[in-house]
């Protein structure tokens, strides 16, 4: 049984105008998405700004309202409990947001911050509750000397791996992970990553990467979404996206990760602009009239694109 199963979820905003301010249209941030999420596994959730990505991970934690659609979580439909104080779900799914220093009350000493979960859904001592984030903190890399410390006191990275130990306090099953490191350097970057794979490994968590950058995702991924326009254009396996991209729009972002080797550097600009020429001459066949991405369709047992029957 899958761990989070979402089902057909859609995420309007109104556009309004006129003197009574009379809704005109919508902006369909996701139109009709549906995946799965097995436990223990790490699914990549990619594409540009404006894709609907982040949005979708905010409307499976409560943060932006759902339109319409089917959550469940354990087997169990969640729907009208996401964003309400649920404890089973609020427990069991947390957050790590792209700006770190943000969702830091720069206010707070860290102590405060990481035992922020535990004061809400246990009912520790003082005692206890240090030793918890004494743990929290050793698990990230940061001593516990680190707890009295405020925010604006650590670096990038450092604040990141704070916002890791609070999102993994109460032991949940599932980690949404908005953008993680894509406002760190390259090192950094690489520190972090390989924090929340050891996190995942002690804790048995299952991920949801959401991500712009495929050379990332290709590092923590087994299994890829690639959304586009509030839609999933192609889904499959770390194989099938990296080594057999479909979709036109799927191409084009493989054909952006940079190669290392700077003696290839000419092949790889010649090869974008294949890409990009390509897709401008083919785009008219994968997308309808309106410009909407068109359904799933099942090329393999493991690998799906949005094509026109």
């Amino acid at each position: 049984m899958a761990l989070l199963s979402v089902e057909d979820l859609k995420v309007y905003f109104p556009i309004k105008g006129g003197i009574f301010a009379r809704t005109l249209d919508y902006v369909r941030a996701v139109d009709s998405v549906s995946f799965d999420i097995e436990p223990g596994q790490t699914v990549g959730l990619i594409g540009e700004s404006g894709s609907g990505k982040s949005t979708t991970g905010r409307a499976i934690v409560g943060l932006s309202k759902i339109t319409a659609g089917k959550i469940s979580f354990d087997g169990e439909d969640i729907t009208k409990y996401v964003g309400k104080n649920r404890s089973s779900y609020r427990r069991g799914v947390q957050m790590i947001f792209q700006d770190a220093y943000s969702s830091l009350d720069p206010k707070r000493r860290v102590l405060d911050l990481v035992a922020e979960p535990l004061r809400n859904f246990e009912k520790l001592t003082k005692a206890e509750e240090r030793r918890r984030v004494d743990e929290l903190l050793e698990i990230v890399g940061l001593g516990p000397e680190n707890a009295i410390k405020y925010p604006h006191e650590f670096s990038g990275g450092q604040r990141q791996r704070i916002g890791i130990a609070r999102a993994v306090a109460l032991k949940p099953r599932l980690i949404i992970a908005d953008e993680p490191v894509s406002a760190l350097d390259l090192s950094v970057q690489a520190q972090v990553l390989n924090y929340l794979k050891h996190i995942q490994q002690e804790f048995k968590l299952a991920y949801l990467f959401i991500s712009h950058d495929l050379g990332v995702v290709k590092y923590m991924c087994d299994h890829l979404l690639i959304m586009h326009r509030g839609r999933f254009v192609e889904r499959g396996g770390r194989a099938d996206i990296y080594e057999n991209p479909t979709h036109i729009y799927t191409k084009q972002l493989i054909a952006a990760i940079p190669d290392p080797d700077p003696e290839k550097k000419d092949d790889s600009m010649a090869r974008r602009a294949r890409i990009n020429q390509e897709y401008e001459t083919l785009k008219t066949m994968h997308y309808d009239p309106n410009g909407r991405v068109y359904d799933l369709r099942a090329v393999s047992d493991t690998h799906s694109v949005a094509l026109p029957e």
